[in-house]
């Protein structure tokens, strides 16, 4: 086999890793603390110390997810290894908190930028979404430093609440005299005053999808980027809470925020709005002074913008997995011309718009944040704990499984007590697995029935003798799908011609660094096409050269092979796009057309099955040019 291709570079330390953790973990406190104080008042600090208390059993648990899965351990990966519908289900729960976590960032960051909300709040919105629109342009456009930027304001935003934190300890004394542990109270109403903290879970999956370019060993990488983030942020948040309750205008308010204007529906004042949705604002101001509160603001603002990017690029991320895996149709996989799912960028883009459009309350968004990173974090533990072929010791098994039962608890709690986040995680599920049903259908109408082989597609590609006869006509194949292997067979067959299939991956998802593709046995949509040629030439009898190559430029690397081979006839896919997608992507077939030599025939022709002629006639959907 002909390839050009580098191989996956594991080169994240743990002090790589670290900041780009908590520039998804980390920024969760930015909400959380304010919403502590605003459902549970000066109870918040032991709401929070609690919380912590469930971090540190999510981080260790992540840690053995870590060393299970050092190719990638997310909640799709860990849950696919029991059961695909599983993996499914978990995969949506992680598109729903990634959607969420792109509006409610953007709306965030634009709070603590200082933006007025405008007329009904529409003025702040409307923001919002353009800038999401933004993001998704320049993602569209294959942006490649976007992960060390993200590491930059991560690093920057660490620096910044160390520095609060040491101006806060005299207010967090002063909170600390004040707290208490919400009297009145029964058991149902302070495990319900938990659960709506519980976003500040939010993020721990992303330590999962890093490990497939962690360092080796990557149980140690990944601890060492766990452990050091976790402190930071238990710690930090018990410090900022104390200070919190300590606030001049909140040391005296006694009664829970929720209560007062929550349950009545009636709109809080602009000081509760504020410290509800700029609380590390609120802090610097009133302990370093307005110029380093602008300060913070800045840097807490693109922060919260840089985890909306990074949540965008996840979703690409879990979509494009789920369609290489043939749970959602293969069109999901389609790139454009700088590497980047075409599709599942635009859904990846047009979920947070919506959530945006329908709700702008701070407190909805963080139910549905809530519902899907809970559900996600469950469907992760839980499915390792039942794993038995995981290597892991009994007492890890038991207190996985345990975390498991009490994140279901919550999860089912969220599900009951918040009907508008059950609706939007039910109806995100229902028209996933709907997708997932119809693409199994249509597969099965549609696909040539070739079963991949015992040994696998990889042994039937390798196994292709490389020996050319100058004397024999030869053909290319750049078009994919078993019918297209079929008719190019067919037509080697007849001519008694020489099989080429060329297979070009460009790529460019958020978990593999830029510049950087897999190998052809990390791609299994390669290994397919390639293998299911493979297959039905050694049947034919036809001689088959596969090429699989990895480039930024498709059109360039078909006309280079085709002519570097002297192939008199070239087939490819007939586009299927509409002119728009077209003028976005750039269009291969037409750009191989105008610089193919005159010698070389083009046959461009749609993925149907139909009788075949060599009369040089064009036949049905088939162009010959």
């Amino acid at each position: 086999m002909l390839t050009t291709q580098q191989k996956r570079p594991r080169n994240l330390s743990w002090f790589h890793a670290g900041p780009l953790l908590f520039g998804d973990w980390g920024t969760s406190r930015l909400y959380v603390l304010g919403l502590a104080f605003y459902y549970t008042a000066h109870a918040s600090p032991a709401y929070l110390a609690a919380m912590s208390l469930l971090m540190i059993a999510v981080a260790w648990a992540y840690t053995v997810i870590c060393r299970c899965f050092p190719e990638g351990g997310g909640v799709y990966s860990a849950a696919r290894s029991l059961s695909p519908t599983l993996a499914v289900v978990g995969g949506t729960l992680l598109i729903c908190d990634y959607a969420v976590t792109a509006s409610l960032s953007t709306l965030e960051a634009f709070h603590y930028f200082g933006l007025p909300s405008g007329p009904g709040g529409w003025l702040i919105v409307g923001v919002s979404v353009f800038t999401i629109l933004l993001v998704g342009v320049l993602n569209w456009l294959g942006a490649k430093a976007s992960g060390q930027a993200a590491m930059v304001v991560a690093l920057l935003a660490v620096g910044v609440s160390l520095v609060m934190a040491v101006f806060c300890v005299p207010l967090a004394v002063e909170g600390l005299r004040t707290v208490n542990l919400g009297t009145g109270q029964n058991p149902v109403e302070r495990w319900l005053s938990f659960v709506q903290i519980v976003l500040a879970l939010s993020g721990v999956e992303a330590v999962a999808n890093m490990t497939g370019i962690m360092k080796q060993p990557v149980a140690r990488t990944a601890r060492r980027t766990i452990w050091p983030v976790l402190i930071e942020v238990a710690i930090l948040n018990l410090i900022f809470g104390l200070a919190l309750n300590g606030l001049p205008g909140l040391i005296d308010r006694v009664t829970p925020d929720y209560l007062l204007y929550g349950k009545t529906g009636q709109t809080p004042p602009d000081e509760v709005a504020q410290y509800m949705t700029t609380a590390m604002r609120v802090l610097a101001e009133h302990t370093m002074g307005h110029t380093f509160s602008i300060v913070v603001a800045i840097v807490f603002g693109v922060l919260l913008l840089s985890a909306a990017n990074t949540a965008i690029m996840g979703t690409i991320s879990v979509l494009y997995a789920m369609a290489g895996d043939k749970e959602l149709p293969r069109g999901l996989r389609r790139l454009n011309y700088s590497g980047v799912p075409v599709f599942p960028l635009l859904f990846a883009v047009s979920i947070p718009v919506i959530v945006l459009l329908f709700e702008r309350d701070l407190k909805h968004l963080a139910d549905l944040y809530a519902v899907g990173v809970v559900g996600a974090i469950t469907i992760n533990v839980g499915s390792c704990s039942l794993n038995r072929k995981l290597d892991i010791t009994r007492w890890e098994r038991r207190c996985l499984g345990a975390l498991g039962i009490l994140m279901l608890g919550i999860e089912v709690t969220i599900l009951i007590t918040k009907p508008h986040a059950t609706l939007f995680a039910g109806g995100m599920i229902a028209a996933v697995l709907l997708a997932r049903k119809l693409t199994q259908q249509r597969a099965a109408r549609t696909e040539v029935g070739v079963a991949e082989p015992a040994t696998g597609w990889l042994a039937e590609i390798e196994g292709q003798k490389l020996e050319l006869d100058p004397s024999m006509p030869k053909i290319m194949l750049a078009a994919r799908g078993g019918l297209q292997a079929e008719f190019a067979v067919d037509m080697a067959r007849r001519r008694r011609a020489t099989l080429f299939a060329i297979h070009v991956r460009t790529l460019r998802v958020s978990d593999l660094p830029a510049g950087q593709v897999p190998r052809i046995e990390d791609d299994p949509l390669a290994l397919e096409g390639l293998g299911t040629v493979a297959v039905l030439a050694k049947r034919a009898g036809v001689p088959f050269f596969p090429i699989y190559v990895c480039s930024e430029n498709i059109a360039e690397e078909i006309l280079d092979y085709t002519v570097t081979f002297g192939c008199d006839t070239l087939i490819m896919g007939k586009t299927g796009r509409v002119s728009f997608r077209r003028a976005f992507e750039g269009d291969v077939v037409a750009e191989v057309a105008r610089h193919l030599p005159e010698e070389c025939v083009l046959i461009t022709r749609a993925a149907t099955r139909h009788p075949v002629t060599w009369n040089n006639e064009p036949q049905g959907p088939d162009e010959v040019s």
